[in-house]
């Protein structure tokens, strides 16, 4: 298996990518109600190192560019603050391999206002769900999925990255199998296309990350199909649901199937070592990723001798 390789960026705390500080950041997705600002203080209440955010409401098409001023100021405080990098998450509503075309233009304009906007506040990139191809399977929605993210690559130039999440193969979803990944970065061919990897949801696909035999396989298969350099970004979610269930169900880390062990073998691997994490739990108290779910991943970090 050939070692995960550093991916060049910019000069911008929050745009540093895997492997460019020899640390692994433990990010969460927070909140930027009030203004993108606000989120920076958020995930620093929570200790938080790093940190996925919505810049528009995930359930609806309406997007707003923020305003260079508030630009400036989110990074500025993430400067300030040491924030570690960045990731927006694209919106639920997104389907590129969808047979309605207008729902396919909507997407690719969605995907190109928040890679642009990524893009103007120095972030790693936009995280975006695959969807599903409506049962025409895959290989037929194949080119339509590749000319959309190639159209919104071209109209997003710069550093920022578009990353595909593995999906956690429930129904029609595309990107539960990494040679599906792989075969869209592969026709893509672009630099700036990776992956984020969701634990719940690869665990979901049959995945099982708490066997160390297991998740070596898993991550040679990863390596095959698509290339541990392309790998920029880890949801970290312990899963509700039993291995290979295709059920997208996140717990609290130690509360689901995949347990601390889990987490503390997944950080252990060298290939892992470097990749930010970011929790997207429920929460101790339901109110999403707290103190508690980054405190225990810290902890899980530092019993796996990995520098944070």
């Amino acid at each position: 298996m050939r070692p995960a390789k550093p991916v060049q960026r910019t000069a911008s705390v929050t745009r540093l990518g895997p492997g460019e500080n020899g640390i692994m950041y433990i990010g969460a997705h927070v909140s930027a109600a009030g203004g993108l600002p606000k989120a920076v203080d958020r995930a620093v209440d929570i200790g938080a190192e790093a940190m996925q955010i919505f810049v528009s409401s995930p359930r609806a098409w309406r997007f707003k560019a923020p305003e260079d001023a508030l630009v400036e100021k989110f990074r500025e405080a993430s400067e300030a603050a040491g924030m570690g990098p960045t990731v927006f998450h694209g919106i639920y509503l997104c389907a590129l391999g969808s047979p309605d075309e207008a729902l396919v233009e909507r997407s690719i304009e969605s995907l190109t206002s928040h890679l642009q906007t990524a893009e103007r506040c120095g972030a790693l990139g936009v995280i975006f769900h695959p969807a599903s191809h409506r049962g025409a399977g895959f290989e037929a929605v194949l080119d339509q999925f590749v000319d959309g993210v190639k159209r919104v690559l071209d109209a997003s130039p710069g550093d920022a990255l578009l990353m595909l999440e593995n999906s956690a193969g429930a129904g029609d979803h595309i990107g539960s199998k990494f040679s599906e990944l792989g075969a869209i970065i592969s026709a893509v061919g672009s630099d700036r296309l990776h992956v984020c990897l969701d634990t719940q949801h690869a665990w979901a696909s049959g995945y099982e990350l708490n066997n160390a035999d297991k998740l070596d396989e898993m991550l040679a298969e990863f390596d095959r199909e698509i290339g541990l350099d392309r790998l920029s970004a880890i949801h970290a979610n312990d899963s509700m649901r039993p291995l290979g269930s295709a059920v997208d169900r996140h717990d609290n880390i130690g509360e689901g199937e995949i347990g601390v062990d889990g987490f503390k073998l997944i950080m252990s691997r060298p290939a892992l070592a470097e990749v930010p994490m970011y929790l997207e739990v429920p929460g101790f108290e339901k109110g999403g990723p707290d103190a508690q779910n980054v405190s225990i991943l810290k902890k899980a970090r530092e019993e796996a001798g990995v520098a944070g």
